[in-house]
């Protein structure tokens, strides 16, 4: 069914063009039925076109003013409003989301872009460093030098499967290489082509309204091949992407292959242990159960925070969380995932599971899904600590409403466990006061596996503000030091460049002696807002 204007082509610096390669539709979780128009995949051509008129465009964008970037993030979230209610539908078609939760995304959508741009306006993001002239200083003299973070140029950008709004078209990454000053090129998510159409042709409309040359931003449809021609065309010079670890490290190692490397933001694959201590469970026991089974199976499991393994100690409390967990989770009915090709790698995951020796299936959902095409049943499986520790299997992710308890003998064994696996996006324990008290070593451990600790909560749900970090380790991510969540997901796309000597006349105005944007800068090792005189 034709929404709106979904045409079926690649976006690129606004016009809509089509190759002559194989068509390819949309499928609809919820039907299973193909989604009118068919989407045409971008070549050779169509890449190069994109990139060319990127790197044109740069020259403008990369040195425009705060306010003109600030004002087009704006508008792109105007523009997206304003395409209303077709957005919503045509998302909920590709991908089986509720209404509900589309709309709240839309939100978080918007307002990242808007969030975004008050950094922009506000400016300290940019880091200025300024370093005054020392002529008489002994026995050498100190030239002037001042540095900031800069645009780095064409930014590849890839949609996202389980966030058809947040974390794909005009998301997160798109956002940020925006506010630093860099064209963006998208490759479309083939799950939801016509909702990345949709949202692509409103940041078009942004860039028309605000005065900006097209190819700041292109958007192509397209596969794997598509995908690795876009990270090694010469004038990306940065990739966002959010999605599978096999996916994500085949981006990483094209790029690390070309000439002249460049940087993969990619965030991949994350189990987010859970850790239960015993103060914990006699405390709260019913809350935790409900509140894991809500983390697990919100969404159908297909949040990359998703607790895919909780680790408690041996004993009576423990074994009763587990049943009551396991009672709990079959009251939970199967749900339409994203697509047939994500449901079909959850059950292809769970029959994994279900062969790798000294792992019982405590419990699934009650009601049976109606296809295994589309719906996924929660589920939970359980193991001992060594099994654990012997079987690499147990390590993978399953992506879907599946989790894995582990009942370990005693603490320094729960250490050991959690010394064993490989970067997180979230580490989470459950304590009381007296238990943190004794938990040092497990902390101490959880602060090298993951980007984020969570205390008495649950890690899904990702707080889009200054102080969220949404990175990890490798696999959880390709570079630990960078969040893809929060206004420092800017910092990933600029990098530093020191002027030194630079004239008055040619200087950016965050490197002005008079400070006109009234920065907080740091000024001969001193942090400080005033001019320097």
């Amino acid at each position: 069914m034709p929404i709106m204007n979904v045409h079926g082509k690649s976006l690129i610096a606004g016009v809509p063009i089509a190759s002559d390669s194989r068509p390819f539709y949309a499928l609809s979780p919820l039907t299973g039925e193909e989604l009118e128009p068919p989407f045409h995949e971008a070549g050779e051509a169509e890449i190069e076109r994109a990139l060319d008129l990127a790197e044109h465009a740069f020259a403008f964008f990369g040195t425009a003013t705060t306010e003109v970037r600030a004002a087009f993030l704006e508008k792109i979230a105007e523009e997206i409003v304003g395409l209303g209610d077709d957005l919503l539908q045509r998302a909920h078609l590709e991908t089986g989301l509720p209404l509900a939760r589309l709309t709240g995304e839309r939100g978080r959508t918007v307002g990242q872009l808007r969030l975004f741009a008050e950094i922009v306006r506000e400016g300290s993001w940019c880091d200025a460093r300024i370093d005054t002239a020392l002529p008489d200083r002994q026995p050498l003299p100190r030239p002037d030098l001042r540095r900031m973070l800069a645009p780095l140029g064409p930014v590849a950008v890839f949609g996202a499967s389980n966030f058809p709004l947040a974390f794909s078209t005009a998301g997160g990454d798109t956002a940020s290489a925006f506010a630093a000053g860099n064209p963006v090129i998208v490759k479309a998510h083939p799950a939801h082509p016509g909702t990345g159409e949709l949202v692509g042709t409103a940041i078009a409309r942004a860039a028309a309204a605000c005065g900006l040359p097209g190819g700041v931003f292109s958007m192509l449809h397209g596969g794997a091949e598509t995908a690795l021609e876009l990270v090694r065309h010469p004038l990306v010079r940065a990739v966002g992407f959010t999605g599978s670890r096999k996916a994500g490290r085949a981006l990483f190692d094209a790029a690390a292959a070309r000439p002249d490397p460049i940087p993969v933001f990619a965030e991949m694959s994350s189990l987010n242990p859970v850790f239960i201590l015993p103060g914990a469970l006699r405390e709260r026991l019913p809350q935790l159960v409900e509140g894991l089974k809500n983390s697990v199976t919100m969404g159908v499991g297909q949040f990359c925070t998703k607790p895919g393994l909780v680790f408690g100690l041996g004993g009576g409390e423990f074994s009763e969380f587990a049943q009551n967990f396991a009672a709990a989770m079959r009251t939970v009915a199967p749900g339409t995932m994203l697509s047939p090709g994500i449901c079909r790698a959850f059950h292809d995951g769970l029959e994994t599971m279900e062969g790798v020796p000294g792992v019982i299936a405590l419990a699934m959902s009650d009601t049976a899904p109606h296809t295994t095409k589309t719906q996924g049943e929660a589920i939970v499986f359980a193991t001992d600590a060594e099994n654990f520790l012997q079987q690499p299997a147990l390590h993978e992710e399953v992506f879907g409403p599946y989790t894995l308890l582990i009942n370990a003998p005693d603490f320094p064994q729960l250490v050991h466990l959690a010394q064993r696996l490989e970067g997180q996006l979230t580490a989470t324990i459950h304590a009381t006061g007296e238990d943190l008290a004794n938990a040092d070593d497990l902390l101490a451990v959880l602060r090298r596996k993951a980007g984020r600790i969570v205390i008495n909560g649950f890690p899904t749900g990702v707080e889009v503000s200054p102080a969220m970090h949404h990175g990890g380790p490798f696999p959880a991510t390709t570079d630990e030091r960078f969040t893809s969540v929060g206004t420092a997901a800017i910092q990933r796309f600029a990098r530093p460049i020191c002027l030194q000597s630079m004239p008055a006349s040619a200087l950016p105005p965050e490197l002005l002696d008079d400070n006109p944007r009234g920065l907080m800068r740091l000024v001969n090792g001193q942090l400080t807002r005033d001019a320097i005189r």
